[in-house]
């Protein structure tokens, strides 16, 4: 049973940056937006990256640690192909597709791997910062976050750009996974805390296939 990470961000905020440490063989990436990444080296990224794509990538769980970016894209893009269609149902799909990729990277991947969604937020109408969505149903019926035991919030000032790890939500975290509610945006890091906490085999060890 795979792990999903929940990395919350404005735009600019250092999500993507936060990838620059990991080694090219360590991570994929599934770039949604087909954007540069935001630093200098290189990953194994593919580009354009859809739900089938990424789906059936993690089914053959190759790698133990894969980064959706910006993955609430799958959820815009999805909404924009569709923009002339009448009606609620495409709301309906958009959620249950969201849901089935979270379906997929718990049950779909073995026990030791991490897969982070780096996702933009949102402000609701009682002012508290949420994951983006579109449409209500993830909102109303199954609340985004209420899926993940890791949520982190990034935040810059303009110069030093960091994760909350807990204490303003929507962070959240296990008790004593960090040692500070607030921490350098460093991915790898944060990985390496996660797999020491959960006792799960370290960064880019080889594949047993168990689920």
């Amino acid at each position: 049973m795979g792990i999903p990470v929940l990395i919350l961000g404005a735009s600019g905020t250092g999500k993507s940056t936060s990838l620059r440490n990991f080694n090219k063989n360590e991570i994929g990436v599934f770039n949604v937006a087909a954007k540069p990444l935001p630093f200098r080296g290189k990953l194994d990224v593919v580009n354009t990256a859809d739900y089938e794509v990424i789906k059936s990538t993690l089914m053959k769980n190759t790698r133990n640690a894969y980064v959706i970016d910006d993955s609430q894209y799958l959820m815009a893009f999805a909404s924009f192909s569709r923009a002339y269609e009448k009606g609620y149902d495409k709301f309906t799909q958009f959620a249950v597709d969201f849901q089935q990729l979270l379906n997929t990277i718990i049950n779909g991947t073995s026990n030791d791997t991490i897969v982070y969604l780096l996702h933009h937020t949102e402000t609701d109408e009682a002012g508290h910062i949420k994951a983006k969505t579109i449409g209500k149903m993830l909102d109303q019926q199954l609340t985004v976050e209420g899926l993940f035991s890791v949520v982190l919030l990034a935040k810059t000032d303009g110069e030093k750009y960091t994760f909350i790890t807990n204490g303003f939500p929507p962070a959240k975290s296990p008790l004593d996974m960090f040692a500070e509610k607030e921490i350098e945006n460093d991915l790898r890091a944060v990985d390496a805390a996660i797999r020491e906490y959960w006792e799960l085999k370290p960064l880019g060890a080889e594949k047993d296939g168990a689920k």
